[in-house]
């Protein structure tokens, strides 16, 4: 590439260090596209005829199916993916190949291909989270009476229905695909034409470049446009904060498919056994998913890392942006579906959870609502109770077999009512509350938003 101001040959050790073919081939099918485009204006600009432009469209179509048939040999010596491509598109066309690089340069032709790729990876995980959600939809829909404790510092604290724990997750799942739309959003510019990092001399339709490749509209400035790894990074915040969200559900799952919980079983196809002991059935898939946590934060971390204090425009720093990438978009994307799976093939213990959900310390807080309907302060009242608990563990008999209007006066005759578990479901009116009627219609709700793009 630049034999005529450097005599001596590169170094093999600066050749294996400094090549990026090895993980950036991924961006073949993107570098093509925007090869083409390219290659198209440059034929309007009447820098290519139309001989030349269809001799590089073909020669370009031609490399891509035989990198996508796996026929494709990549040489190191020639460090990336674009390179790999020019050089193979010049052996066989001749002269024609060797123009197709004028007017811009690797700086703006990766700038391209990596929005390109990150467009198209937004696509792919915005799907991912979608089929994962409709499987938790799918969970909570089959399970809707169900009753489980609700926790707070993993201590039991109030009833709910299984099915809005499930929603839960709907809900931060909705939050990462609107992130992962923000970001496609933001990403989609097109960088080709700035250049190495003011452009070029040679004008070419930088529009109509644009709109050949679906972008938006094109950069407004060249230097910033070849230095910005921004759409990356929040690509990678989206990513790892999914990653976040599939850790907790997989604790979550995990604790439950305990014996100490026993609320659900996982399929065998979704777990594995132990080398040792014949009688384990462990919940591996959510473990492994809650370990991938962490490359996926750290993946953010590297390129926040790689970024920092980055001079103006283009540094070779910047190759260390792909590895990250590739690996968090891979990573995620088989995560989101095996998770999709494993949720598809839980069952769930009914009686089990229900039983768990049924220990009357559970609506403790329900009694001292109580107590505020009937005038009591609410301090006065969570202390009343506090007492009330602390007598009955005294005692060791459950809270709902104490004769309360023998505590305090403030009581009623008929305090213990409070202690029926639909009731006090039922109650829960509040939008966003886990009342069965709500809970039916945040099911329903789900069910037509998710199906609806299936159509």
């Amino acid at each position: 590439m630049w034999k005529g101001r450097f005599q001596d040959a590169t170094s093999s050790l600066v050749e294996r260090f400094g090549e990026s073919v090895s993980f950036d081939w991924r961006l073949y099918e993107h570098d093509i596209q925007g090869s083409i485009a390219h290659a198209r204006a440059q034929k309007n600009a009447g820098l290519l005829t139309e001989e030349e432009f269809a001799a590089i469209e073909e020669g370009l179509r031609e490399i891509g199916r035989e990198i996508a048939a796996g026929d494709f040999e990549f040489k190191t010596s020639l460090e990336d993916i674009h390179m790999n491509i020019e050089a193979e598109l010049t052996r066989r066309i001749g002269s024609a190949g060797a123009k197709l690089h004028a007017a811009r340069s690797r700086n703006d032709q990766v700038a391209t291909d990596t929005r390109l790729y990150c467009r198209t990876a937004c696509d792919r995980l915005s799907a991912g989270i979608r089929k994962l959600q409709r499987a938790l939809v799918g969970l909570a829909s089959a399970n809707r009476a169900v009753v489980v404790p609700g926790y707070t510092h993993l201590q039991r604290g109030q009833p709910v229905l299984l099915a809005h724990h499930l929603l839960a997750y709907v809900e931060m799942l909705e939050r990462d695909s609107g992130r992962i739309a923000d970001a496609r959003a933001r990403m989609n510019v097109c960088p080709l034409g700035s250049g190495a990092l003011a452009g070029s001399t040679i004008n070419l339709d930088r529009e109509a470049i644009a709109e050949e490749l679906g972008f938006d509209g094109i950069s407004r400035n060249s230097m910033d446009a070849i230095a910005d790894r921004d759409y990356i990074a929040e690509l990678l915040f989206s990513i790892a904060m999914c990653g976040i969200h599939l850790s907790r559900l997989g604790e979550d799952l995990i604790l439950w498919s305990s014996s100490e919980f026993g609320f659900i079983s996982m399929s065998d196809a979704h777990t594995t056994g132990s080398s040792l002991m014949p009688q384990k059935k462990n919940p591996d898939v959510a473990e492994i998913t809650r370990g991938k946590s962490g490359r996926l934060a750290g993946a953010l971390v590297s390129l926040l890392t790689t970024m920092k204090g980055l001079p103006l425009t283009y540094n070779r720093d910047l190759q260390e942006d792909k590895e990250p990438l590739f690996d968090a978009v891979e990573t995620l994307d088989l995560t989101l579906a095996v998770n999709a799976e494993m949720v598809a093939g839980i069952v769930i213990d009914e009686a089990r959870c229900r039983a768990a959900a049924s220990d009357p310390m559970l609506l403790a807080t329900d009694l001292a609502d109580y107590l505020v309907r009937r005038g009591v302060p609410f301090r006065q009242a969570h202390e009343l109770v506090g007492k009330a608990v602390a007598e009955a563990l005294r005692r060791g008999v459950p809270l709902d077999q104490l004769d309360f209007a023998a505590l305090d006066v403030a009581f009623g005759g008929d305090a213990a009512d409070v202690f029926s578990l639909d009731r006090a479901l039922e109650a829960r009116k509040n939008p966003g509350s886990p009342s069965p009627a709500g809970v039916e219609a945040e099911v329903v709700r789900w069910q037509r938003a998710l199906g609806s793009e299936l159509n």
